[in-house]
């Protein structure tokens, strides 16, 4: 962006851009990052600095998004990792033959999919990394993201009700399978309206618009949907198993190794969801273009390099 009168002797050419002066906090184009700084008048000098400059606060909501980000990272690793381990070492590993081994893939695939891989896909528009390129490339893996996720809950979905027919075994009796269907299924659509509404060039302008705060706050409920069908198919699943018997294994409320590692599992994924709505929930750390002023949105075939 070009500015007028003189310029300042911290700065080389012209004004910096918001993005090269800081990439979270600024709400405008305003020189050099400043969300209310007025545009210098001719022949006045410009009293912003460059981004060397910037305001601490600025610098600190910077500091706070990635530390957040990265224990957003963290936390779903060691979710997958723990359903991994909990299920390949204390329920004897997994199969795709009807018996309980398949059931096993069930809590790994609606982990993996329905609540890590979305909350990755959900906050990446919030890097700052991807902010001032081609949104394009940012669109397609966002959508990629949450369709392979979809596609693992689809897959986890399967392998339960595979097993429960092959062993006579009801289904949708529990509160757990309610909602565990119900955040599938709004999902689905959520991923369907998504698509044809922000990213096919018939999209009408106006609809992108009306769909834009329903295609938020629809997101923020099924992930909440899915930590709920999460930890409660966990707890259902201790206390179905964690039983004491003739062979001599501890029930659940002794707190055996498997409940600790079971309930730890549950504890994550429950941060996990916090710190993704967290991120999702702070202005600052929304793209640009994503504000509430600014909710016009290119489709697909008519992206620009802006």
């Amino acid at each position: 962006m070009q500015q007028s009168g003189t310029q300042s002797p911290s700065c080389t050419g012209s004004y910096p851009s918001v993005s090269e002066c800081f990439p979270l906090g600024s709400l405008s184009t305003a020189a050099c990052g400043s969300e209310t700084a007025p545009m210098p008048q001719k022949g006045e000098a410009s009293t912003q600095g460059c981004p060397q400059l910037a305001d601490p606060f600025k610098m600190r909501s910077t500091v706070n998004f990635y530390l957040c980000y990265l224990l957003c990272l963290a936390l779903g690793l060691a979710c997958v990792v723990c359903v991994c381990l909990w299920n390949s070492r204390w329920r004897g590993g997994f199969a795709w033959d009807g018996s309980a081994l398949q059931f096993n893939w069930h809590p790994v695939l609606m982990v993996t999919g329905l609540v890590v891989l979305y909350g990755y896909g959900a906050v990446l528009y919030r890097v700052p990394l991807t902010w001032g390129q081609n949104k394009l490339p940012w669109k397609l893996l966002h959508a990629a993201l949450m369709l392979i996720s979809l596609i693992l809950s689809i897959l986890g979905l399967y392998a339960v009700f595979n097993f429960h027919n092959a062993n006579k075994i009801a289904n949708l009796y529990s509160l757990h399978s309610w909602i565990g269907i119900a955040a599938v299924a709004l999902f689905a659509v959520q991923w369907a309206v998504g698509f044809a509404g922000f990213l096919l060039p018939c999209s009408p302008v106006l609809l992108r618009k009306l769909l834009k705060p329903a295609h938020v706050w629809l997101g923020g409920s099924i992930l909440l949907l899915s930590v709920a069908a999460c930890i409660s198919g966990i707890n259902e699943k201790l206390f179905f198993v964690l039983k004491a018997n003739l062979r001599g294994a501890e029930p659940y409320s002794n707190l055996p190794a498997e409940a600790v590692l079971g309930n730890s599992l549950g504890a994550l994924i429950v941060a996990f969801g916090l710190v993704v709505l967290n991120i999702l929930s702070n202005i600052k750390w929304q793209r640009p273009d994503s504000r509430p002023q600014d909710m016009a949105y290119t489709p697909l075939l008519q992206e620009e390099n802006d």
